[in-house]
């Protein structure tokens, strides 16, 4: 299965925990569309790529492989969510892909649960490695 890994990936924390996430799902047999590997840290990259600004070309590239996954792997993580992450969630729901939440945080919006449109996408939401590594062994 191709899987897209939508996660914030501004600091070096958050890029060694995607790293470690992006391992799991390929160690289980599957192909990864990984932003920050495959398209860039978009403060890193040059400000033209093949003619385009990068804003651009990144937005497109990161929609292509939207619309190449069969599933979108979202970390919840984080005080609120990343906006990025959140954009490709709605996109890949839109699509009709799996969509697969990944939460090891306690924070949550309101009462416990978080917010009803990051809530309702998902069909399931792993909260540890052994959850991950389970659901992406079984998922073919």
């Amino acid at each position: 299965m191709k899987v897209y890994i939508a996660a914030p990936l501004f600091c070096e924390g958050e890029r060694n925990f995607n790293e470690k996430l992006d391992a799991i799902v390929r160690q289980c047999g599957h192909e990864t569309y990984f932003p920050q590997r495959d398209g860039g840290c978009i403060a890193d990259l040059p400000e033209y790529i093949e003619g385009l600004p990068k804003r651009n070309y990144v937005f497109n590239l990161d929609c292509a492989h939207m619309d190449w996954c069969d599933a979108i792997l979202f970390l919840y993580d984080g005080r609120v969510p990343d906006e990025g992450a959140c954009f490709e969630l709605g996109y890949c729901y839109a699509k009709g892909k799996r969509c697969i939440g990944y939460k090891t945080d306690a924070r949550s919006f309101i009462d416990g649960f978080d917010n009803v449109m990051l809530y309702g996408a998902p069909e399931i939401v792993l909260h540890n490695e052994q959850e991950l590594k389970d659901f992406f062994t079984d998922l073919k």
